[in-house]
């Protein structure tokens, strides 16, 4: 079944007839007449506005999955996000393959697409929520996106950039369209422009033919780069991906061993970077009781994305009268990737 076949899943478990079929469906998201049942909490939700994929990174098949780049209609998405508001929703997050390739199947170029849909987002709907940005490319992040995250303070100042190594031969083997000189001028750009950007990205170890001073080069640039959140993952063959038929695989115990020594260099970071925190004052929204205690609340600031980076962990929180709603935290201490704070 294809993924545009969601409405027919549930005929196909209770089929008594074995069988398979195949689809030519992309997402049912794209039909836009199909009532979303939204599986987050009320209070924040995901607003996919691409499927498919234009690029072609060595290690993933998702253009062979789910096709070329198909942008949702604008149209759609304005549609889809009254909607979400209406029913509740604070937080708004919009994800795709990479949000800066929107509209470019459309005729648009790097990143204008994207930017020209932010400015009809904030010019159609005037109420206060947060708009969050899931996976955009560092080749895909303007001096206009930039200005426009300055702009409207509910574009929250926070990036998710994948970027999986910053060795030159590396990323060209990987495919990758930026170099490590491009990503770190961004990076610069990004904090010169927009001081509190909280940035987080994806690395890769143990890519084929991936050495031992390559990787030391990917320790030497999380400890100098410093960034807020980093997901760090084992390369793996995706079977029919060009990676998987790369020379100098590197064996299954290097991979663990290095993923640990980058996870320990960035417990570091991250440290040192929460600490600064202590005694800041943030917008909260509080989502509810911490799963250890209902003595304790917890609850994120613009710089944490829901399931993917730590948490507001709240030991005082009398003044709250409803989860799910934003309030004023004093950050006190730091407990690992979380922050700890009191309502204020």
């Amino acid at each position: 079944m294809g993924s545009g076949d969601v409405p027919k899943v549930l005929n196909a478990v209770e089929s008594e007839v074995q069988g398979s079929a195949i689809t030519n469906a992309r997402s049912f998201l794209e039909m836009g007449e199909i009532p979303r049942q939204v599986s987050t909490p009320r209070h924040f939700a995901y607003l996919k506005i691409a499927e498919g994929c234009r690029k072609r990174c060595a290690f993933c098949i998702i253009p062979d999955i789910k096709g070329p780049l198909k942008s949702k209609p604008e149209a759609q998405i304005l549609k889809e996000l009254k909607l979400l508001l209406d029913n509740g929703a604070k937080e708004i997050i919009l994800i795709a393959q990479d949000l800066g390739d929107w509209g470019k199947d459309a005729g648009f170029s790097r990143c204008s697409g994207l930017v020209h849909l932010l400015r009809e987002i904030l010019a159609t709907e005037k109420r206060d929520f947060w708009l969050r940005l899931l996976y955009l490319y560092p080749d895909e992040i303007s001096d206009e996106l930039i200005q426009l995250m300055k702009e409207d303070k509910r574009i929250c100042h926070y990036l998710d950039m994948p970027i999986q190594h910053v060795n030159r031969e590396l990323l060209k083997s990987m495919r990758r369209l930026t170099s490590r000189e491009q990503i770190v001028e961004t990076l610069q750009k990004l904090r010169r422009e927009i001081p509190d950007v909280v940035i987080r990205t994806s690395l890769i170890v143990g890519f084929p033919g991936e050495s031992e001073e390559q990787f030391d080069e990917l320790v030497d640039f999380v400890r100098s780069a410093q960034l807020d959140n980093i997901g760090i993952f084992k390369y793996s063959n995706e079977p029919q991906s060009h990676a998987a038929t790369l020379p100098d695989q590197v064996d299954e115990e290097v991979k663990e061993k290095r993923q640990q020594k980058l996870a320990a260099m960035q417990q570091k970071v991250v440290n040192k970077l929460n600490k600064k925190r202590i005694g800041e004052r943030y917008q909260v929204i509080i989502e509810g009781y911490h799963p250890e205690s209902k003595l304790l609340a917890r609850g994120r600031f613009y710089g944490q994305c829901p399931d993917i980076d730590g948490q507001v962990i709240i030991n005082d929180f009398r003044k709250v009268e409803q989860f799910g709603s934003f309030y004023t935290v004093e950050i006190t201490d730091v407990a690992g990737y979380d922050l700890v704070g009191r309502v204020v």
